[in-house]
Formats: C-alpha cells, sequence, structure tokens
C-alpha cells in the first residue's frame, strides 16, 4: 500500500481538481475560455493526458473534464490521441531504462501475465492482454521492454483496445449529465462486454 500511495495522492488531488472545475463552471464560463484558446488549449489537453497515462494514475477524470469542455465526440477524441501519445512516449522510456524500471512500477504478477500472452500468442496475444484486467500503463511498459516487440504492432493494439472503453465512459457521462437512460444503457452494455471477455480472457489463462 505505502509503495501507491503516492499515487493515490496525485490521483485524489486530480480529483478534486476536476470537482472544483466542475463547481466553478456550472455556467460554462471556464470552458467557453479554453475552447476560445483554440489549438493552443487542444494541444495542452492532448499533451496533459498523454503525460498522465506514462504513470499509475488513472485518466478517467481528466477524460470527463475533458468532455465538459468540448463535447462527446471531441472530448473522447483528444483523451484518445492523448493516449497514443502517452503509449509512445512509454515505448521510449521503456526502450531506454528496460526491466529495471519496469519491475520497480509494475505487479510481479501482471508483468507474467502480459508476458505469457505475448511468447504465446504474438501481436494478437497483446491485444488479448490489452483486454485483460490489467492498467493499460501496465501493458505499455511490459510490452515495451520486449526485445522482440516491434512499434507498429505495439501501436495498434493499443490504440484499438482504448476505444470501447473510452466510447463507454463517453456515453456513462452523457447520462450523468443529460438524465437520458439509453446513453446509461449503451455505455453499460459495452463496459460490461468488456469486462466479459477480460474476465473470460484472464481464465482462460489462468486455467
Amino acid at each position: 500500500m505505502y509503495k501507491y500511495s503516492g499515487t493515490i495522492l496525485l490521483f485524489l488531488v486530480l480529483i478534486i481538481c476536476v470537482a472544483t472545475f466542475f463547481y466553478f463552471d456550472r455556467r460554462d464560463e471556464i470552458s467557453y475560455v479554453i475552447r476560445a484558446w483554440g489549438f493552443r488549449g487542444i494541444i495542452i489537453a492532448i499533451v496533459l493526458i498523454g503525460l498522465i497515462s506514462t504513470t499509475p494514475i488513472p485518466t478517467e477524470s481528466l477524460m470527463v473534464l475533458y468532455l465538459k469542455i468540448y463535447g462527446l465526440y471531441l472530448g473522447i477524441l483528444y483523451s484518445w490521441i492523448g493516449f497514443i501519445i502517452g503509449s509512445l512516449i512509454i515505448f521510449i522510456i521503456a526502450r531506454g531504462y528496460g526491466q529495471a524500471l519496469v519491475r520497480k512500477l509494475i505487479a510481479a504478477d501482471q508483468i507474467n501475465t502480459v508476458d505469457s500472452w505475448v511468447k504465446r500468442k504474438g501481436t494478437m496475444g497483446l491485444l488479448i492482454a490489452r483486454l485483460l484486467p490489467v492498467p493499460a500503463f501496465a501493458v505499455n511498459y511490459i510490452a515495451g521492454v520486449m526485445p522482440s516487440m516491434k512499434l507498429w504492432p505495439y501501436l495498434w493494439t493499443a490504440i484499438i483496445s482504448m476505444v470501447p472503453y473510452y466510447v463507454s465512459t463517453g456515453f456513462i457521462y452523457l447520462f450523468a449529465t443529460r438524465k437520458a437512460w439509453q446513453w446509461l444503457i449503451l455505455g453499460s452494455l459495452i463496459m460490461i462486454i468488456f469486462w466479459s471477455l477480460s474476465f473470460a480472457l484472464n481464465k482462460t489463462k489462468t486455467s
């Protein structure tokens, strides 16, 4: 627990900052100012979520902030692009610092899970590993240090695996803000399918 205390603290700080933003932006005045920044604001948003996605800190709260500022489609798009950039950064870091860094950041069971899938199934194994209940940043670091891992398979599996997760989060956000039940049902359905597949794959791996 102590090992992750810094991550938990930073995540709580991020949650408080986002909650504070929502409180003072009830009439969209701050969102309007940020949107008025144009391209500069978009770049800042993408870079920020990209940097955070290289750490164990979950990016969901920041994504919700982007949904508030930019709307459903652009909020998801900017978060997704930021995640892709973060994945590229992780690949570079992992290649530079190797196994020592990964073993400091990632639990041994998670390393073994991802490693076994990739060794057995190659690129498809990596895609499956990204669907398992293992944090995305952890999979990125583990895959990044594998000598046989090429950039393109590493990248396209990361791009695809986050789409259903981000879309379902966006739909659930629509329900929370508009009280439209169809969005909750649709978002929950996508999430249930995603989690069920993760559970089934994880059970297959451990059996």
